[in-house]
């Protein structure tokens, strides 16, 4: 991945590793309610709450999370709905508070509406990290970002402008229409296109909801309503692996580029057969496990989420966190034939 220089022999050794525990995030493994970190002596207790279960992407995040967990000899556990909603989280968030889990990190399926549930955790004393996609940020002690919003959003547009050839349209295929990091790229790269790209224009943003078969869907109704439709951007990894797959099998192939958000593993044979000539993504596996680490540090009060607290997050060395609580992981990697053979994740 594209990430200083001296974290890239442990990208290496934390791939391999968490290629190995990846068929295990299915379910969670030991979790406790003990307590842990800062003056509780016992082991550090993470609970990981994704987006939903059976995602490709939050089974490598989460494979990350449990490497990071054990390495500080915490006890890890993964729980989920099936559905990416906001309602279906609730449950879980009750859950952890309940059982005096040490440390929540979650995917937001809304801004707002889980907000309510993680007070009343913070208030219980458990400690709050969101990665991937965040909360209004009263409602947790830290984000950990993949990347920075606008770097995100540009590569999108960068690539899809060098894919078509700068002009035609393009449509946007995102997961569900309330999530917090979707909709901020989206609007990133509306102000983009219409700064930087006047001969492109965005026709259309529909909502695949992170579902397989309705991110298939919603790719077949884009191109039957647009028949001129010269790319599509899908910033995230069930939908962009969807109209991959929808692309691969119909006339549109090699006509209508795609490029968005995905992992190697998903992406590789679209990439080799010349359905999609590039995409990006951070590692999903570095993003799970600095958010590990990044919740020890809470717990053993190493930081407190303010400006300028410093910590190290195991092989992936040091991070300070940045205004309203933010971690950034790092730039995203554009992935193409000449290297995705490179990546295993």
């Amino acid at each position: 991945m594209k990430i200083q220089t001296k974290r890239a022999t442990a990208l290496a050794a934390l791939t391999l590793s968490a290629a190995m525990v990846l068929t295990a995030c299915g379910g969670g493994s030991d979790s406790g309610s003990g307590s842990g970190g800062e003056g509780g002596g016992g082991a550090t207790t993470v609970t990981f709450l994704p987006k939903n279960l059976g995602n490709p992407y939050f089974e490598a995040s989460d494979a990350g999370g449990k490497k990071a967990v054990e390495e500080f000899g915490g006890t890890f556990d993964e729980v989920g709905p099936q559905e990416a909603t906001p309602d279906a989280q609730v449950q879980y968030i009750n859950t952890v508070a309940q059982q005096g889990i040490n440390a929540l990190v979650l995917s937001a399926n809304d801004p707002t509406a889980i907000g309510d549930a993680l007070e009343e955790a913070r208030s219980a004393g458990t400690k709050v990290v969101t990665f991937d996609s965040d909360t209004e940020p009263q409602f947790r002690d830290v984000f950990v970002n993949q990347a920075s919003a606008e770097g995100i959003a540009k590569s999108q547009v960068d690539l899809i402008a060098e894919q078509i050839g700068d002009e035609g349209k393009v449509a946007i295929l995102s997961a569900a229409a309330n999530a917090t990091n979707q909709n901020t790229w989206i609007e990133l790269m509306k102000k983009d296109l219409a700064a930087n790209h006047p001969n492109i224009e965005l026709v259309d943003t529909v909502y695949g909801n992170d579902d397989d078969q309705e991110s298939f869907d919603k790719t077949a109704a884009l191109l039957q309503s647009n028949p001129d439709l010269k790319g599509i951007i899908s910033p995230t990894t069930v939908g962009i692996a969807a109209a991959a797959r929808y692309l691969s099998d119909s006339d549109f192939k090699g006509k209508v580029q795609l490029t968005g958000l995905g992992t190697p593993n998903q992406m590789r044979e679209y990439v080799k057969d010349g359905t999609v000539k590039g995409f990006a993504l951070w590692n999903p596996e570095e993003l799970g496990y600095l958010a590990a680490f990044t919740a020890q540090a809470l717990v053993d009060g190493t930081i407190t989420g303010k400006e300028g607290d410093k910590f190290t997050a195991g092989d992936l060395g040091d991070y300070t966190v940045e205004a309203d609580g933010v971690v950034v992981l790092g730039e995203p990697t554009v992935f193409n034939a000449d290297n995705i053979d490179d990546f295993d994740f």
